[in-house]
């Protein structure tokens, strides 16, 4: 038990420096006020005095703390792409609980698995704890990101005819978030809510591009701000880009075809070796113990912890080679 208090202290720091790792990799910091986007938001009107009542002490004292930060701000952004209900603050903390949680897991598998209660893997459990919110965060992103681009062409043809009825474009978005579904109606939901707050046509695009991310929406928001500023057919320039996105769409799936054995196997090459040791030191620790004995032993660590460090370092660097071999940019 001596090792215990040693173990905790460990974890803590490794979370604690994995976490500000992973906060240092955010996006940059947005543009529009906090105000603004509290009242753009689905709970828009909801005030601080509001929302203090049911929140935790914790939460509100790391919410003030944050306040005003561009770490808060970009965090904020994260999570407006993710579209996950949190405030910057409540997401840290969840992110700070996340290794202890994994430990705490880890710890209570071990009495069926014994190899789980061995600090090497307790060490390797609390990194993958504190590094999955943040990929948490990244796919439902890129899950949101992918529904959004599936239905813009459809959204920006929507809009086109629109336009051709005789109505405003203000019109059209109001169209979109009646006619279309989420993530998109969402979307141009708040950028109603934008302009019915004061806020230009142009800085709401903005937005929006800021909270999506995607190419092709900048690719619309661009058309759309020259054409406010030189004039012309806005219906015809539209259509123009709905067919060009989905002529995208459809090259990128068949190439996400044409290289899914490739990406697969990339994959299972590289779980396999990783998933079968970490089976068999979960089921037979004593089979595996043999790599940490010394001698023999190179570069002052047992021979065997170094042929596994080179393997690892082997598998990434091939994995790596084939993701940016199949990585076909369009």
């Amino acid at each position: 038990m001596g090792m215990l208090p040693i173990l905790i202290a460990g974890v803590a720091a490794l979370a604690v420096a994995l976490i500000a790792v992973g906060i240092a990799m955010s996006g940059g910091s947005p543009s529009i006020s906090s105000r603004l986007e509290r009242y753009a938001s689905e709970g828009g009107g909801r005030t601080d005095e509001d929302s203090s009542d049911r929140e935790s002490m914790v939460v509100a004292g790391l919410s003030r703390v944050m306040q005003g930060q561009d770490m808060s701000a970009r965090l904020s952004t994260e999570l407006a792409r993710a579209d996950l209900k949190l405030k910057p603050a409540e997401f840290v903390l969840a992110w700070i609980a996340s290794p202890f949680v994994f430990v705490g897991a880890a710890l209570l598998l071990s009495v069926v698995f014994s190899g789980l209660g061995n600090p090497v893997v307790l060490a390797v459990v609390a990194g993958i704890g504190a590094w999955f919110p943040r990929i948490y965060l990244k796919r439902r992103q890129k899950k949101r990101l992918q529904a959004f681009a599936g239905q813009l062409p459809d959204t920006i043809t929507l809009l086109a005819n629109s336009l051709r009825a005789g109505s405003s474009f203000l019109q059209g978005i109001e169209l979109v978030t009646r006619e279309a579904r989420p993530p998109i109606s969402e979307e141009f939901q708040r950028v109603v809510r934008e302009m019915q707050l004061g806020l230009a046509l142009q800085p709401a695009l903005g937005n929006l591009s800021r909270r999506v991310a995607s190419e092709d929406l900048e690719l619309m928001v661009t058309a759309i701000n020259i054409q406010s500023q030189v004039g012309g057919n806005l219906a015809t320039v539209l259509d123009s880009i709905a067919y060009t996105i989905r002529e995208r769409v459809r090259i990128q799936g068949e190439i996400q075809t044409l290289t899914a054995m490739q990406r697969y196997s990339g994959y299972v090459i590289t779980a396999l070796p990783v998933g079968l040791g970490a089976i068999l030191f979960m089921i037979s620790p004593q089979y595996i113990g043999p790599m940490f004995d010394r001698p023999p032993e190179a570069f002052g660590l047992p021979l065997g912890i170094v042929f596994f460090a080179v393997g690892l370092f082997s598998m990434a660097m091939g994995y790596l080679f084939i993701r940016r071999i199949v990585d076909i940019k369009v």
